[in-house]
């Protein structure tokens, strides 16, 4: 098998679009991404399915409930799972929510984490933990959040960047949860992407959310993206160059032949800018 690379527009791989998948992958789509919690263990024919795609595609892991932020110890037995799962599948990145989701239980939501110099130092310490186990860097995402943690000692940007130092590992950049935070939180999304760091973004989100009111927007997936959020991505990829970007859609999935129209956006976005050498993350077989 010839090496995988991971560029271009991607589509999470969701069950209810396997079966229009088999019959034919639209050439737009250059990737795919699954939560690896809802995959592992899963022998059968779905699990045979899903080994019919990761080995002729390139696939990306993004985690839900590892709870990086969390107060509770790392689930290690989870992440030699995923470690498994990874090299089975021969999947190219590994990312998960800057956020925790879990607290003497499940809490089935992402919760900001506190940001502060000591809580930069608690992630900091967990994710090395992470990538020592999964031997591999990873990548973090930016979360939405509609509440701020009750102790802040430093803003939403100097929390990420300090985070990614201290742990040096990758970001994961979500362009719609920065749109969603820009109008929940009142800040410019373009000062707040011009913040990131060029060097260590190698992914990217794209996705649609649901105005509760003029001054809230819940994250939900489950809805076209807007021509702001679409603006959003073009004036990223302006200021950091293009890297590989993956159209989520969790809920209200409309049929392939509907849904493929936003990959080919991202793609044709993508062709009026110039590609960032640290976005091509690869393995070989």
């Amino acid at each position: 098998m010839s090496p995988k690379h991971l560029t271009g527009a991607g589509l999470g791989f969701r069950r209810e679009l396997i079966p229009a998948l088999k019959q034919h992958v639209p050439e737009v789509i250059s990737f795919f991404e699954i939560a690896p919690e809802n995959w592992i263990d899963i022998g059968g024919r779905p699990g045979r399915e899903l080994c019919s795609f990761t080995e002729r595609y390139p696939f990306v892991c993004h985690g839900l409930s590892l709870s990086i932020g969390g107060p509770l110890p790392l689930d290690e037995v989870l992440l030699h799972q995923i470690r498994q799962f990874l090299d089975q599948h021969q999947i190219l990145l590994y990312t998960e929510h800057l956020s925790y989701c879990s607290d003497d239980g499940h809490l089935y939501d992402l919760l900001p984490i506190p940001f502060t110099e000591e809580a930069v130092r608690y992630v900091a310490a967990r994710i090395r933990r992470v990538q020592d186990i999964l031997e591999r860097r990873i990548a973090l995402e930016n979360a939405s959040f509609y509440l701020r943690a009750p102790i802040t000692e430093m803003d939403e940007v100097d929390f990420i960047r300090a985070v990614l130092t201290e742990a040096d590992c990758d970001l994961h950049l979500d362009v719609n949860n920065v749109y969603v935070n820009s109008v929940n939180h009142a800040y410019d999304p373009i000062d707040f992407i011009r913040a990131m760091p060029t060097e260590r973004i190698v992914y990217m989100h794209m996705a649609g959310h649901y105005n509760e009111a003029a001054d809230l927007i819940i994250d939900t997936h489950g809805a076209d993206v807007i021509d702001p959020v679409w603006t959003l991505l073009d004036e990223t990829y302006h200021i950091h160059g293009i890297v590989p970007t993956l159209l989520e859609r969790d809920f209200n999935i409309p049929p392939l032949s509907e849904l493929i129209h936003e990959v080919e956006r991202i793609a044709q976005i993508q062709t009026q800018h110039t590609p960032i050498t640290q976005a091509h993350v690869h393995a070989t077989s």
